[in-house]
């Protein structure tokens, strides 16, 4: 089961009104959804409300006091995994796992206990994807 936690959710209003479709290769989504991302608007959202990716990851050089560790530490993560692989994770991480606790950022169909006002539409937006993308690129 995925869920969207509040703190996320509060972002899904500014994110696009339906998600682009995409299509998965073995344990990646090869094309971008998007323009190419910009890494430090990815590192923002990563550290930021709008990802909440602190909440459960440790991030190299990120400046919040407390991390989360109740999910892998993401630095050397843009050396390990590709772009596509990267993107699957943050698109559909159930796809790979479908235990994880981590909420799909970009799927939108088959999610259960999502608030009415926020079905159908992504946590963010394709483009926001690409810069998270393009920001774990980064962190090798």
């Amino acid at each position: 089961m995925v869920l969207i936690g509040l703190a996320v959710a509060a972002h899904v209003a500014a994110a696009e009104p339906a998600a682009r479709s995409y299509r998965v290769s073995g344990d990646a989504i090869a094309a971008p959804l998007a323009e190419p991302g910009d890494a430090q608007r990815g590192r923002d959202i990563v550290g930021g409300r709008d990802g909440n990716c602190l909440l459960c990851h440790a991030v190299p050089g990120a400046s919040a006091r407390f991390m989360g560790d109740i999910a892998p530490p993401l630095g050397g993560i843009g050396a390990r995994l590709s772009a596509g692989q990267l993107r699957l994770r943050v698109v559909d991480p159930s796809y790979l796992n479908p235990d994880t606790v981590m909420p799909s950022y970009y799927r939108v169909d088959g999610l259960h206990r999502v608030a009415p006002a926020f079905r159908g539409r992504p946590i963010l937006s394709a483009a926001q994807i690409e810069d998270v993308v393009a920001y774990l690129q980064t962190l090798r």
